[in-house]
């Protein structure tokens, strides 16, 4: 049994100014408010969507261990996805990149880091616009994934994991470096999973488990998810059957 990853789970300090940003960025459509959570809908055949949810904590100095590349088509649109961006509250971010990559590092207007990809990158050449969640993490953690949702891999090799929905519909998920320190605080973004409408959350809470995560307390109270770790400390939360 495998469990359907249903959204990217997104802390924000201001929903509203980040869902519009993403959703220029992404070229997808914001959806409606449900509870305080503001939900970007795909328009690209993505199966999943992003909530971004209020928080008062400001986003901490380090890198996320989470970030989003974003695929272009050619050098101008590499260049005005850039211009764009920077005019809805983004800025250029040096992250000890080198002048030859072919990418370009920005932060969003609460200072999460995104990835504008070159034309000639071959290996997200398959995905839409969204070409990539990006992790820090282990090779052992990109296995736990792929058992986790049942995605193959499309890549495995040099210490560097990729998966993707088995479908090739929306991004890949890739991990590589490894945790480079202990984490200090809780990830802003993180996974959303769910069983399938007949399936069992805690049956599903189990078998992850056996795979490796671990149940943790957040300060989440009485919810109907439950809030797991992954191998390598990133939350996660299994929602109810759907």
């Amino acid at each position: 049994m495998t469990t359907q990853l249903v959204a990217l789970g997104w802390d924000a300090n201001d929903p509203g100014r980040l869902a519009r940003f993403w959703a220029e960025a992404l070229r997808w459509d914001v959806g409606a408010e449900v509870e305080g959570v503001i939900s970007l809908v795909p328009t690209d055949g993505t199966q999943f969507q992003i909530d971004f949810a209020r928080v008062p904590q400001p986003k901490g100095a380090s890198a996320n261990r989470l970030h989003l590349d974003l695929t272009t088509t050619s050098r101008d649109d590499q260049t005005q996805t850039v211009e764009h961006l920077i005019e809805l509250g983004g800025r250029h971010l040096d992250i000890g990149q080198r002048p030859e990559e072919d990418h370009i590092v920005l932060a969003d207007p609460e200072g999460n880091e995104l990835c504008i990809i070159g034309p000639t990158n071959a290996f997200l050449s398959t995905c839409g616009r969204f070409g990539s969640i990006t992790c820090v993490g282990t090779r052992a953690v990109g296995y736990f994934w792929s058992a986790a949702l049942g995605w193959p891999f499309v890549w495995d090799q040099d210490d560097e994991t990729a998966i993707r929905a088995p479908d090739l519909t929306g991004p890949m998920i890739t991990w590589g470096g490894g945790p480079q320190t202990p984490k200090s605080e809780k990830n802003r973004l993180h996974l959303d999973i769910a069983p399938a409408a007949d399936g069992d959350q805690l049956a599903e809470v189990e078998r992850l488990i056996a795979l490796g995560a671990r149940r943790i307390d957040i300060g989440q109270g009485d919810v109907d998810w439950i809030v797991m770790a992954d191998p390598d400390d990133n939350e996660f939360c299994v929602l109810t059957p759907r």
